[in-house]
């Protein structure tokens, strides 16, 4: 049997197989609520037959988004829409679902991409962002506003709140987004972190505020429901967040009851100078895996199906997550079945679709 097309459990979550769609912004929610976008967007990803489906990175609280389009899960008129999507994405797809739980730090109050991507003023609809230190993420941003006792509290208390969300409207497992220079790998990284308190300095205290987040999601999350860890392994900057402070921050985690983490890398900074190569992070989730133990999915320019089957074959990950090339190809895990001579679930109305000499491909 392929790899790739192996059943894997965590805790009650059960999937049919390896192939994990990941958190992709869509920048397309009004004051945080899920528009008629995400059925388009998340019901086309939800017949590609992947294992998992991870909805994109969801701000905790509204100066947590990284654009005012951003999807957020802080408000009640947020949850509904939630509420409203999931029944009907499910009516159609026995794919699980999960969410990322995020916050921007620094990072925050941006234009969408094709929009240029660059701050959005005050004045413009946006707002001074928060973070560890007062630091800007580009010399020509506003600089964020650190955090104090009160602010901190805040967005911890902003981690549960959406977690437990995210829980009563029937996700089947939440990600904490602690890479890609967000809030949290903001915390981590002496780049980007300069506090002289208790949360900052040492690697102990610099992982202690995502430890704690980490702590209060684990508690308000049901028992049974997995909870996976996205982090960026390495800056990519001389000085900055790598690999060993990463296995030492996950060893972290999984005492404190991580079920798998999602190894990436870079986004701290602009200074970040990252080798892109096909599988190019892979060595990361390896390294993390054969430390920790823990699950891993392994992230980054995975587009062949054989490659993908390799990396799970020899044991550098457990689970190969797809962003941007499944967007590009929608359904790329049929071809990979085909590729591999396994099955995938399709719709009743796609069967037909089968091509006469892969009569086994569809479940």
């Amino acid at each position: 049997m392929s790899a790739l097309f192996t059943p894997w459990s965590l805790r009650s979550l059960t999937l049919d197989n390896r192939i994990v769609i990941a958190p992709m912004c869509q920048y397309s929610a009004n004051e945080g609520t899920a528009t008629d976008w995400h059925f388009i967007h998340l019901g086309n990803l939800s017949q590609s037959g992947a294992g998992l489906l991870i909805l994109e990175a969801t701000s905790v609280e509204p100066e947590g988004r990284i654009s005012p389009e951003d999807l957020g899960l802080w408000s009640d008129e947020n949850e509904a829409a939630l509420a409203d999507l999931i029944p009907r994405l499910r009516a159609w797809s026995p794919m699980p679902l999960g969410l990322q739980i995020a916050h921007a730090g620094r990072k925050a109050s941006t234009y969408a991409p094709w929009k240029g991507g660059g701050q959005v003023s005050v004045d413009d609809g946006g707002w001074v962002p928060v973070a560890p230190s007062p630091l800007p993420f580009r010399n020509a941003d506003v600089a964020p506003i650190a955090l104090d006792a009160e602010g901190l509290a805040r967005v911890k208390a902003g981690f549960v709140e959406t977690a437990k969300r995210a829980m009563r409207v029937g996700f089947d497992m939440v990600e904490i987004h602690s890479a890609h220079g967000y809030l949290l790998h903001q915390f981590l990284s002496p780049l980007s972190n300069a506090r002289t308190d208790e949360y900052g300095g040492s690697l102990e205290n610099r992982m202690r505020f995502p430890l704690e987040v980490f702590e209060a999601v684990r508690a308000a999350v049901p028992e049974d429901k997995p909870i996976f860890v996205r982090v960026s392994a390495t800056d990519w900057v001389e000085g900055g967040w790598e690999i060993e402070q990463c296995v030492a921050y996950t060893k972290e985690l999984q005492k404190r009851g991580l079920d798998a983490i999602h190894v990436s890398s870079g986004g701290l900074s602009p200074a970040q100078q990252i080798p892109v190569t096909p599988g190019y992070q892979v060595s990361f989730a390896e390294r993390i895996k054969a430390e920790t133990g823990l699950p891993t999915l392994a992230v980054g320019l995975i587009t062949d199906p054989t490659h993908a089957e390799e990396i799970l074959t020899t044991g550098k990950a457990d689970a190969i997550a797809l962003a941007r090339g499944i967007l590009y190809d929608p359904r790329w895990p049929w071809h990979a079945a085909a590729k591999l001579g396994a099955s995938v679930h399709a719709a009743n109305q796609f069967l037909r679709c089968q091509p006469s000499g892969l009569r086994q491909l569809f479940k």
